[in-house]
C-alpha cells in the first residue's frame, strides 16, 4: 500500500558505480543528512576507482562494459554486507499469526469440512493476497548513517487459494488448498542470493533511507522490491496480483504460477492501483498510478478485451497523494486527493517520506470517463483518510461516494523516535461514544466508519455524513460486483476488534458487518443505516473476505461471504462460508485448512468452468 520512489539517480539500470551521473542531486536546504550520504558515496566511489581502472586494461578479449558492471555490483554487494547489518523486527506473542509461513507450491486435497457446501455455490477459486516476508519476517538495517526499516505493509506477496471443484455427474464438491509466492522479478533476484539484499527504504533515519535508495538502484536497477502483496483481480479472463508500488503480475489462477509483468503490451510503465474498477456497461478497466515523482498521478483505461490502453492522461496533481482506490459510475471516474502525502523533498530535508498532513486540503474529483485534467470537477471536503471505496453511483445531479473513512492514517506509522507499538495500539482504541467525529479522541484516529459524500455536479455543493455509528470500526468493504458503479442496497465490511488490535498494535478483524443502505436503524433517532453483524468465536479473526454470488441469484444479496479466519487459541486456520441473507447465523460450511494462513489483505472469488 505504498508507491515506488523514482530516485534522482536516473533510470539507466546499466550505470557503473564509477559513472559520475550516478551522483544523487541533493537539496541544500538542510545539508546534514544529504551531505553525510554524499560523503559516504564519494568515499566508496574513490576506493573503487583504482580497481576499475585496472580492469579496463586487462589484455584479454572480454566484454569490458559487462565486466565492469558485474564487478561494480560485486563490490557494492561487498560494501553493503560490510556496512549494513540486517536485523529481524521482533514479533510479539499477540502478533504470531502475522509471522510468515512456508510456501507449498502444489495444491492438496482438503477433507475436513463441517456443514455442507451449498448446491448452488459456484465452481471457482477463492484467493487472498497478503505479505509473507522472506527470510523470517520484516527487517531493519543498521549502518553508520542510522537505521531504515520495513513497515507493516511490506513483505513479498503470497497468494492463498481454496479451490471448489464440483463433479458434474454427482454434484460432489472437492476442495483443495494451495499457497505460493508471487514470483516478481525482484523476488527472484533476492531469492537467488538466499539472503536479505534490498535495503529498506520507506521508514527510518533520512540519511540511511537516502543511501538505501541509491544502493538499491545501483545494485538492482530498482529502488524498492516489487512486492505484489495487496490484491488479486481479473480482467478479460486473465488474473493479476497487484500492489500499487508497481505493475500487475499475471498469474495462473489454477497453479498460482507467476507469468510476469503485465504492461498492457508495452503501453503502461508506472505503478498501478490495487483497486482497478470495471466500468458499468463497457467492461473497460479503469485505473490509475501514483508515483512520488512527477507526474504524480496518471489515469488509464484498458479495453474490455485487455489488449489495448485506450486512454491515458496526466491529471496534473500538485502533490503525490497516496490514493489507494478509484471509483467509477456509469459516466464518471471518481478521484481522491486526500492529505496522505509522499514527499521526497521532505525526506531529503530530514523528514519522513510518507506523512498524513491533517492540516492540508482534501478534495474529491469527478471527471467524464475519457476526460482530462481540465474536465475534472473538484469538490473540497473535510480532511480525512479513506483507503477503500465501497461504491460510487449517480443520483440525479449528484455523484455519491461511500467509503470507509478515518480521521487519521494507519500508514505509515509514527514519526521517527516515537514508540511504534504504543502509536498503533492507541490508534485502535475505541474512545468514541456517539456518531459525531468530534467525540472521537485523538488516540483513536484509526477508527474507521462508513461515510457518504454527495457531490452536486450542477451547484458544486458537498454534503457529508457518517452512515455507521461508533459501535464498531470497519474497513475492507465488499459488494456484489455486478453493482459496481450503480446504486447498491448492501455492502459488507470486516469489523475491527479494537481490544485485540490495541493489544497487538496491528489490526485484527473479529467479525463482519452487513450494511443496509436503504434502511435506517430503529434504535436511534440519528440517520444511521441498519447494520447486521456476524461475530466470530472468541480470539478468532479474519482477512480477505469476499462476496460470492449465487449461480442463478436474482437479488443483490443472493450469495455468500467467504473469508479466511484464524483461531489464536488453537492456531488453526479455516474458511467460513456465510449465507448473506442469514448473515448473523452460523456459517453454512467451515473448511479447516492443513496450514496456518497469516493475516493478509484483500480476497476475491474467481469463477471457473461454465458457471
Amino acid at each position: 500500500m505504498y508507491t515506488r520512489i523514482q530516485t534522482y539517480v536516473g533510470k539507466d539500470t546499466n550505470m557503473a558505480v564509477c559513472n559520475p551521473t550516478c551522483r544523487m542531486k541533493l537539496s541544500a536546504e538542510k545539508p546534514s543528512a544529504p551531505h553525510a550520504v554524499e560523503h559516504m558515496i564519494t568515499t566508496m566511489i574513490s576506493s573503487f576507482k583504482p580497481v576499475l581502472r585496472e580492469l579496463q586494461h586487462i589484455p584479454i578479449k572480454i566484454d569490458v562494459q559487462k565486466t565492469l558492471k558485474n564487478t561494480s555490483i560485486e563490490l557494492l554487494d561487498a560494501f553493503v554486507d560490510k556496512m549494513f547489518k540486517f536485523v529481524d523486527q521482533p514479533y510479539l506473542e499477540t502478533q504470531r499469526n502475522f509471522v510468515p509461513v512456508e510456501e507449498m507450491g502444489n495444491k492438496v486435497l482438503v477433507n475436513n469440512v463441517q456443514g455442507a457446501i451449498p448446491c448452488d455455490f459456484p465452481d471457482g477459486v477463492y484467493v487472498r493476497n497478503g505479505p509473507n516476508p522472506l527470510y523470517g519476517g520484516y527487517k531493519s538495517t543498521i549502518s553508520m548513517l542510522g537505521r531504515s526499516n520495513h513497515i507493516w505493509v511490506e513483505g513479498e506477496g503470497m497468494i492463498h487459494a481454496i479451490y471448489f471443484e464440483k463433479e458434474t455427474s454427482t454434484g460432489i464438491c472437492s476442495i483443495y488448498y494451495n499457497n505460493r509466492y508471487v514470483q516478481t522479478e525482484t523476488f527472484k533476484m533476492e531469492s537467488s542470493k538466499n539472503k536479505p539484499c534490498f535495503i529498506p527504504t520507506i521508514e527510518g533515519d533520512s540519511a540511511a533511507v537516502l543511501l538505501a535508495y541509491l544502493l538499491n538502484m545501483l545494485r538492482f536497477g530498482k529502488v524498492n522490491k516489487y512486492i505484489s502483496n495487496t490484491n488479486v483481480f481479473e480482467h478479460a479472463g486473465k488474473y493479476y496480483s497487484i500492489a500499487e508500488s508497481d505493475m500487475p503480475q499475471e498469474i495462473d489462477i489454477h497453479t498460482l504460477e507467476t507469468f510476469g509483468t503485465w504492461d498492457v503490451n508495452g503501453t503502461w510503465n508506472r505503478p498501478f492501483t490495487s483497486h482497478p474498477k470495471k466500468a458499468p456497461g463497457s467492461g473497460e478497466l479503469v485505473f490509475m498510478g501514483v508515483d512520488a515523482m512527477k507526474p504524480f498521478l496518471e489515469m488509464g483505461i484498458i479495453s474490455a478485451d485487455g489488449m489495448k490502453l485506450v486512454h491515458k492522461v496526466d491529471l496534473d496533481y500538485k502533490r503525490s497523494s497516496l490514493c489507494h482506490d478509484i471509483g467509477v459510475t456509469e459516466r464518471y471516474n471518481v478521484l481522491l486527493d486526500f492529505p496522505l502525502i509522499l514527499d521526497v523533498n521532505r525526506l531529503i530535508r530530514g523528514g519522513p517520506l510518507i506523512k498524513y498532513e491533517d492540516k492540508e486540503y482534501a478534495r474529491i474529483g469527478v471527471m467524464p470517463r475519457y476526460g482530462n485534467k481540465e474536465s475534472i470537477q473538484w469538490f473540497d471536503v473535510q480532511p480525512s483518510s479513506a483507503f477503500h471505496i465501497v461504491n460510487c453511483f449517480e443520483d440525479g445531479d449528484e455523484v455519491v461516494m461511500w467509503a470507509c473513512r478515518a480521521l487519521g492514517s494507519i500508514i505509515p506509522g509514527p514519526d521517527l523516535g516515537l514508540n511504534r507499538f504504543e502509536y498503533f495500539s492507541n490508534g485502535f482504541k475505541q474512545t468514541c461514544s456517539n456518531s459525531s467525529d468530534r467525540d472521537i479522541d485523538a488516540d483513536g484516529l484509526f477508527f474507521s466508519r462508513c461515510y457518504e459524500w454527495r457531490l452536486n455536479m450542477k451547484t458544486g455543493e458537498v454534503k457529508e455524513r457518517n452512515l455507521s455509528g461508533t459501535k464498531y470500526s470497519m474497513d475492507f468493504p465488499m459488494i456484489n460486483e455486478n453493482h459496481t458503479g450503480i446504486r447498491n442496497k448492501f455492502a459488507y465490511t470486516q469489523i475491527v476488534d479494537t481490544k485485540a488490535s490495541s493489544a497487538a498494535g496491528m489490526a485484527k478483524y473479529g467479525g463482519l458487518a452487513k450494511l443496509y443502505f436503504e434502511e435506517l436503524r430503529e434504535e436511534t433517532n440519528e440517520e444511521l443505516i441498519k447494520t447486521e453483524y456476524h461475530a466470530f468465536p472468541d480470539n478468532t479473526f479474519c482477512s480477505g473476505a469476499a462476496f460470492v454470488s449465487k449461480i442463478e441469484g436474482h437479488e443483490e444479496d443472493d450469495g455468500w461471504i467467504v473469508t479466511y479466519v484464524h483461531n489464536e487459541y488453537t492456531n488453526i486456520s479455516q474458511v467460513y462460508i456465510i449465507d448473506a441473507k442469514k448473515f448473523s447465523e452460523k456459517p453454512v460450511a467451515v473448511v479447516t485448512l492443513p496450514n496456518r494462513v497469516p493475516y493478509g489483505f484483500h480476497g476475491a472469488f474467481m469463477r471457473t468452468g461454465a458457471n
